[in-house]
């Protein structure tokens, strides 16, 4: 099971910070979609050069011109990028085409797919990866619910989950086997980053 770290709404300070103090715990550094807005692809290509040994996904969450984003992403150094499971499955397929030339990943974004139906035709597109997500704004509606793995249940995917995850309710979602844990304020907004990704990943 790997960690994943999120890095949104933070300075590239705060960021480089923030992930050298957690570097020994952590698997993935996502870097997030404010900080990609914010830095543009300059901050993607200083992590790669920062962090030459770890995963890095840009959290790009695609949902149109797909070959461009993704080129765009995996040249900067990225090693997967995001794509929402909302869009066409043309930019879908052209996203993972392009990861397939280029020995990368892509990660499709489950944010607010409730269909099984959905989840069936990313397969058939021949995706791999999926992340289970529960997005900010909606976090405020209450904790993560487990339930949500009942979306992908029965498909072979690789299952990464996010949204509010804390060392609280961190018991309850490891009980499903997700392949990566998604990290963000809950490290990011502690006093010591490092401690408390450490106890994560433990």
């Amino acid at each position: 099971m790997k960690l994943q770290l999120a890095l949104d709404r933070l300075t590239r300070e705060e960021s480089i910070r923030i992930t050298k103090e957690t570097e020994e715990s952590i698997d993935i550094i996502e870097i997030g979609t404010g900080v990609i807005k914010e830095y543009g692809m300059s901050i993607i290509r200083e992590f790669r050069a920062l962090f030459p040994d770890k995963t890095i996904l840009a959290d790009m969450k695609t949902c149109d011109a797909g070959k461009h984003e993704a080129r765009q992403a995996f040249e900067a150094g990225a090693d997967i990028t995001t794509v929402m499971a909302f869009s066409s499955d043309l930019t879908i397929k052209d996203t993972l085409q392009v990861a397939e030339e280029m020995g990368r990943r892509v990660m499709i974004d489950l944010l607010e797919v409730d269909s099984r139906e959905r989840v069936a035709e990313l397969k058939e597109l021949g995706v791999e990866l999926v992340s289970l997500h529960v997005g900010k704004d909606k976090q405020t509606e209450g904790k993560f619910n487990t339930r949500l793995f009942e979306l992908v249940d029965g498909f072979d995917f690789e299952v990464a989950v996010a949204g509010g995850i804390n060392l609280e309710n961190l018991p309850a979602i490891i009980e499903h086997k997700p392949d990566i844990v998604i990290a963000g304020s809950s490290i990011t907004a502690a006093k010591a980053p490092g401690k408390i990704a450490a106890k994560m990943k433990k």
